[in-house]
């Protein structure tokens, strides 16, 4: 683990979460504070902003919090020091690549809005710009 510890309002610019929504994800259980401070302030590592990173870009995806857990839950075991067996190893992969799957389903899902979006703006645009004097 690294050395630095930052208290939970750097931590909140740096992955654009709000402090309610940390706490929040700390009481869910997602990620807790690596360390307390003397006057008891949630203390972060690296570490825990890469986990809170890896929640911020899963929520957009619409992924519930068990499954955010489950993911990172996988990933820890995958990247821990502790020995897996092959059978252990081959199945925590294979949960990984069903995540992967579907959050590729949900960014095929959000370009399809995302372009009907545009094109909607786009006939607004064109409908504004008819209407210009």
């Amino acid at each position: 683990m690294d050395g630095k510890h930052m208290q939970i309002g750097e931590v909140a610019a740096r992955t654009e979460l709000s402090l309610r929504t940390i706490r929040h994800y700390d009481e869910a259980g997602l990620v807790a504070p690596s360390a307390r401070s003397q006057g008891g302030f949630r203390l972060y590592t690296e570490t825990d902003v890469a986990r809170l990173m890896v929640i911020r870009r899963m929520k957009p995806l619409g992924f519930t919090l068990d499954q955010m857990r489950e993911l990172l839950d996988a990933t820890d075991r995958l990247d821990g020091d502790s020995l897996l067996d092959a059978g252990e190893r081959e199945k925590l992969l294979a949960r990984v690549r069903a995540y992967q799957h579907a959050a590729a389903e949900q960014v095929e899902k959000l370009r399809v809005q995302l372009a009907r979006a545009e094109d909607f703006e786009a006939t607004l645009r064109a409908r504004s710009d008819d209407a210009a004097p």
